[in-house]
C-alpha cells in the first residue's frame, strides 16, 4: 500500500541518469497518482519500458531547452556529476525544480578535501588523515609504512577512488593508478588511517530547513565473496543495517548530519536540499565516524531501500523542493530487503558490451524486483549489455537469509552465462 501525502497537480518529471538507481527511482515516481509522464536522461531498457527515454550528454542548455518543450516541471538527479557540475544553481532562474543539493554543498561528495576540513571545523569525528600532492606521495610513503591505511583521491571516481592497503605493494599500486590518470586529473591525494568497525550506509532527506532519516543500509563493495578483491561500484546491499539502533541512529544525528547541516548554512550560506548519504563506519567502542559524503542515493543502496518505502515518493520530493517536507510523514515496510548484482565477466575491469541478456523467463513473486544498470535496446528490440553491473535483483522478506534465497534463485533463472554475482550478500554478522 502506498501512502500518500497530500494532493498535488499531475505533471511531467524527468530523471537524471542511467543506472539501477534511476530505475528504482523510475519506478517509485510511476507508482504516484500525482504523476504524468516520467522522461530519463538518458535511462535504460529497464526504464524504457514504462517510461520515455531520452538521449542526453550532459549539456545542461540541452536539458533546459527538452524541459520546457515536454513541460517537464521537476527533475530528479540520481548520480553525483550533474550535481557537483552545479545543475540545480543552472536551472534556479526557471520554474522547473531540481531535487538536490547545489554546487556548493555537493563539494561534500565532489571534494574529499572539503568535508575532511569541514569535520575538523565542527568537531565531526572522522578518521585521521594527512593531504599529499602527486609530487610527494612517494616520499611520505617511504616514511610512514604503518598498514593497514586508505588512500583516496580528492575528487569524484564513480565510487572506485578508494583504496584500502595493507601492505606497501597494495599502496604503490593504488598510488600508480591514481596518478596515471585512471580517475582523472587528480592534484591531492589524502592518506587516512584505518578505522576498525563495521560500515554503515546512512541516509536523510532535506528540504532545506528539516530533514528526516530515511533509512539504512550495508553495500559490498569487493567484488569477490568474503568481501576480498577490487573494489567497485557496489555488488550488493541490504536494508536495513543489523547495526541501527534508537541510540546509534541519534549518535549519529547529533554529531555527524546536523553539524554538518548547520555549518553549511553557517559557513557557506547554503541550505542542503536533496538526499545526503553518510557513509560511516561503527567503530569497536560503539560509536560512529564518518567516512565519506555522497549528495544523493547510493547504487545499490536505492534499489534495496526505495522497495521498502511506503509515502509516496514523488510528493516527497515535490515537498522537498517547496520546503515543506516537515508537513510528510515518511514510512518505511518492516520488511528485509536485499539486492544481488549481475555484473558482466571482468567487471571491475575488462568486460564485453552488446552482449544479449534475456529476462522474460523471469516470474518475479510479489516483493520481487529486477532493476535494470547497464542495459539498452537495440534497434531489433533486443536487450544487451551496456555497462559492467547489468541487473539488480531485489527481494523483500521477513529475513536476510529468504530474502537471499529467493534473489539467488531469481539469478539462477536468468541464467546469464557471460555475467557473475556474489552468493554471499547479506551473509556477514555484524561483529560490534
Amino acid at each position: 500500500m502506498i501512502i500518500y501525502i497530500n494532493h498535488t497537480v499531475q505533471m511531467n518529471v524527468g530523471i537524471i541518469g542511467s543506472g539501477g538507481r534511476e530505475h528504482a527511482i523510475c519506478e517509485r515516481i510511476l507508482y504516484s497518482s500525482n504523476v504524468n509522464n516520467v522522461y530519463c536522461f538518458p535511462g535504460n531498457a529497464g526504464t524504457g519500458k514504462d517510461a520515455i527515454n531520452i538521449d542526453f550528454n550532459g549539456d545542461f542548455e540541452t536539458l533546459k531547452n527538452i524541459c520546457f518543450d515536454k513541460n517537464i516541471r521537476l527533475l530528479v538527479v540520481g548520480p553525483e556529476q550533474p550535481l557537483v557540475n552545479g545543475i540545480v544553481d543552472y536551472f534556479a532562474d526557471t520554474d522547473i525544480m531540481v531535487f538536490g543539493p547545489n554546487k556548493i554543498a555537493s563539494q561534500l561528495e565532489g571534494s574529499k578535501l572539503f568535508t575532511k576540513r569541514l569535520c575538523e571545523t565542527n568537531n565531526i569525528p572522522t578518521a585521521k588523515y594527512v593531504v599529499c600532492t602527486v609530487n610527494n606521495i612517494d616520499a611520505y610513503m617511504s616514511q610512514n609504512s604503518t598498514f593497514p591505511i586508505v588512500i583516496k583521491l580528492d575528487g569524484l571516481a564513480a565510487g572506485k577512488g578508494v583504496y584500502v592497503c595493507y601492505n606497501s605493494n597494495e599502496s604503490e599500486a593504488a598510488v600508480q593508478e591514481i596518478v596515471s590518470g585512471k580517475f582523472g586529473i587528480c592534484e591531492e591525494i589524502l592518506i587516512e588511517e584505518f578505522l576498525k568497525g563495521e560500515e554503515m550506509s546512512f541516509f536523510i532527506i532535506s528540504d532545506g530547513e528539516t530533514y528526516r532519516t530515511f533509512c539504512t543500509a550495508q553495500d559490498h563493495k569487493r567484488v569477490l565473496e568474503g568481501d576480498k578483491g577490487k573494489n567497485t561500484g557496489g555488488m550488493g546491499c541490504y536494508s536495513p543495517s543489523r547495526q541501527i539502533n534508537a541510540t546509534l541512529e541519534e549518535k549519529i544525528c547529533k554529531k555527524i548530519i546536523e553539524p554538518t547541516l548547520t555549518a553549511l548554512k553557517r559557513d557557506y550560506c547554503t541550505n542542503y536540499v536533496g538526499f545526503l548519504y553518510a557513509g560511516l563506519m561503527i567503530c569497536e567502542n560503539g560509536e560512529p565516524y564518518l567516512i565519506e559524503y555522497n549528495v544523493r542515493m547510493g547504487d545499490p543502496e536505492c534499489q534495496t531501500i526505495m522497495p521498502r518505502l511506503k509515502t509516496d515518493f514523488l510528493q516527497l520530493v515535490h515537498k522537498c523542493c517547496t520546503k515543506e517536507l516537515s508537513t510528510c510523514a515518511l514510512e518505511f515496510r518492516d520488511t528485509k530487503s536485499l539486492c544481488t548484482v549481475l555484473c558482466a565477466k571482468g567487471y571491475p575491469d575488462e568486460y564485453k558490451k552488446n552482449v544479449e541478456i534475456d529476462t522474460n523467463k523471469v516470474r518475479l513473486e510479489k516483493n520481487q524486483f529486477i532493476y535494470h544498470a547497464g542495459t539498452k535496446k537495440t534497434d531489433e528490440g533486443i536487450i544487451v549489455s551496456n555497462g559492467g553491473r547489468v541487473l539488480n535483483v531485489v527481494s523483500l522478506t521477513d529475513s536476510f537469509d529468504e530474502s537471499r534465497k529467493e534473489v539467488l534463485k531469481v539469478l539462477e533463472t536468468i541464467g546469464w552465462i557471460d555475467g557473475y554475482y556474489r552468493k554471499d550478500i547479506g551473509c556477514r554478522k555484524p561483529t560490534i
